[in-house]
């Protein structure tokens, strides 16, 4: 899929079949996070697989805001490193790589931050040091996404030319 075509269809999925997703497809969502850019090129980033469904089950109860987390076919902790000031910047490059990856193949995804801290680094052994920026669940889709279109602010309107309130001539 064309890189322009995938971030314009994208939606996020927070409802999933129960279709797996192949190991090689969770590489390449993989290997799209580790080819991420990072801060000072630190690669801070550190990731937890959980494909096990008794440990989603444990990523839901640690969510506050991500139950459905359970039902996808696996999820990725986002792990990064708050001494670098820019470590939530990566952690959303790192994100969006992963969550356009798995559009590309046809996996949905939806990502939650709000988590129990302290219940989530003593379920999965995560080192102090290191935060818990974002959580993802990835999977086949339920809902047909195909030809949707997204609710969106027209770019006039948030878009400006040199400064702010001055309108962009984008035509």
């Amino acid at each position: 899929m064309d890189t322009f075509e995938c971030i314009l269809s994208k939606f996020e999925v927070r409802e999933f079949s129960e279709k797996p997703v192949s190991q090689e497809i969770k590489l390449k969502i993989l290997e799209a996070a580790r080819s991420s850019g990072s801060g000072l090129n630190t690669q801070h980033w550190r990731f937890i697989l959980i494909e096990n469904k008794e440990n989603l089950k444990i990523l839901a109860k640690d969510s506050l805001s991500g139950k459905w987390i359970e039902k996808s076919n696996f999820a990725i902790i986002v792990l990064t490193n708050p001494k670098y000031s820019f470590h939530l910047i990566d952690a959303g490059r790192v994100l969006q790589n992963m969550q356009l990856t798995a559009w590309n193949y046809g996996i949905g995804s939806g990502l939650y931050t709000k988590v129990d801290d302290s219940k989530l680094k003593d379920d999965f052994k995560i080192p102090i040091e290191l935060h818990p920026s974002v959580i993802l669940g990835f999977g086949y889709p339920i809902k047909n996404f195909k030809n949707k279109e997204k609710d969106r602010v027209s770019i006039d309107k948030i878009v400006y030319q040199e400064r702010y309130g001055e309108s962009a001539n984008l035509h």
